[in-house]
């Protein structure tokens, strides 16, 4: 995306405050910013005191499901004997998300940072940050931030002199989508194939290795210093709307709008402020015609949806989507949903791990139809078939990539109906090249 655009005056500037600012990428520098304070703090307090400040915040995953962070450490058993694991998810794989690739480029520590604290407080001593396998330049900064902090001893046998020993241990992905998954993920690291697992077994129980761990985003890392030094009601104070969504989020603007980029915004903020305000708004002579507000896997919103919703968990469900990863799509009045409801159905058949028939088979059926659809061979029954591939897609399998695919396919048809209709209603021959 670029060089960071400056923070607008409506954003709520907490983790990308340093954005843009090489100066932060060092450990020194990010002393000097006032980082690993939080770790000093933490280390200082004890894991249950810890969790429960965390739970206080209400700091909730920031990776796309939204799972209460405290609660979800909380889970970890206690003097089990057995060693714990912690696994940062900087796979980022979703399309439209691009905002845990900024904080690795700019603020490393941030994150470096917001592992040691959670490792303390579900005893762990490992922490596996698997980054995407494309991300080249943030794996660089990572790779001279973490040999930065064992150097200066925030992390390692002794992290920050409190004689806890706690290791950051980076390992880079190969491309595939689906290790994004938090089992799959596990087993990527494992030396496996990156196929999801089937729960129960929770990974709380017997994840990386067997041993107990406990999955986080990025995102969801960075946040916890600032919960720890600026104290929950702060973090809770953060707060427009619905008191379960709380703090601030990153959104990942892109599609036809004037300026995209990262925008981080308080949890209940009007969804058509960031798309008029902060991210400028359409194209010249162009009006909104749908977003995807958390990634290509959550269904679409028409206009008088986009326009009306609130920006956080409940505001963007209430609208008939999710929150996900806050990866914000924006289609404008030149965008063919048919097409675009293709390519992501197209994505999900190649990235399906093929483990369950119901994805296997289904991602690709439904991509053959959309595409014959698209060459103007469409038939009547279609649009019940897509639907009836959908329901069977959703629900049924070891993992949600088959949700993801047909998210798109039923809010597709379902909003915007019209679209399909007239390409049923075409002559045969290509209408769109595919």
């Amino acid at each position: 995306m670029g060089y960071p655009h400056p923070p607008h005056a409506k954003e709520s500037v907490v983790l990308s405050k340093h954005f843009g600012d090489a100066g932060a990428r060092t450990y020194a520098g990010w002393v000097e910013r006032g980082g690993y304070e939080g770790l000093k703090k933490a280390l200082g307090m004890t894991p249950d005191a810890l969790i429960e400040e965390v739970k206080a915040s209400g700091l909730r995953g920031r990776g796309g499901a939204g799972f209460p962070t405290g609660l979800k450490w909380s889970f970890m058993p206690k003097n089990d004997g057995k060693p714990h694991y912690l696994c940062c998810n900087a796979d980022e794989s979703e399309p439209g998300t691009f905002k845990d690739r900024e904080i690795m480029r700019w603020t490393p520590h941030a994150l470096i940072e917001g592992c040691a604290v959670a490792c303390h407080a579900i005893g762990a001593e490992t922490c596996y940050i698997y980054i995407r396998g494309e991300f080249t330049e943030p794996y660089k900064i990572m790779e001279a931030a973490v040999a930065d902090a064992y150097k200066n001893g925030a992390v390692g046998a002794n992290a920050m002199g409190s004689g806890k020993r706690i290791d950051i241990v980076l390992h880079r992905g190969a491309g595939a989508y689906i290790c994004g998954e938090e089992t799959a993920l596990m087993n990527s690291i494992e030396g496996k194939r990156g196929n999801p697992r089937i729960k129960p077994p929770f990974p709380a129980a017997a994840g990386l290795f067997g041993m107990p761990t406990t999955i986080n985003n990025v995102e969801t890392l960075a946040a916890v210093p600032h919960i720890l030094m600026r104290g929950a009601a702060w973090y809770k104070g953060l707060c427009l709307s619905n008191p379960k969504s709380t703090g601030t989020k990153l959104w990942s603007v892109c599609g036809h709008v004037m300026k995209p980029g990262n925008f981080e915004v308080t949890m209940g903020f009007p969804m058509k402020d960031l798309i008029y305000e902060l991210a400028g708004g359409m194209r010249p002579g162009r009006t909104l015609k749908a977003v995807i507000p958390g990634g290509s896997s959550v269904p679409l919103m028409n206009r008088e949806e986009a326009e009306s919703a609130l920006c956080d968990y409940e505001g963007v469900v209430e609208k008939g989507s999710m929150l996900g990863s806050a990866g914000f799509i924006v289609m404008d009045d030149s965008a063919d949903i048919v097409y675009e409801v293709y390519r992501l159905a197209k994505f999900y058949a190649h990235e399906s791990c093929a483990q369950c028939t119901q994805c296997r088979e289904g991602t690709a059926w439904t991509t053959k139809i959309l595409e014959r659809m698209l060459h103007g061979q469409g038939k009547p029954e279609d649009l019940d078939l897509l639907l009836d591939l959908s329901d069977n897609m959703t629900g049924k399998t070891i993992c949600v990539l088959s949700d993801s695919c047909a998210a798109p396919i039923v809010s597709g048809i379902k909003k915007f109906r019209g679209e399909f209709d007239a390409y049923l209603a075409r002559a045969k021959g290509p209408a769109v090249a595919v």
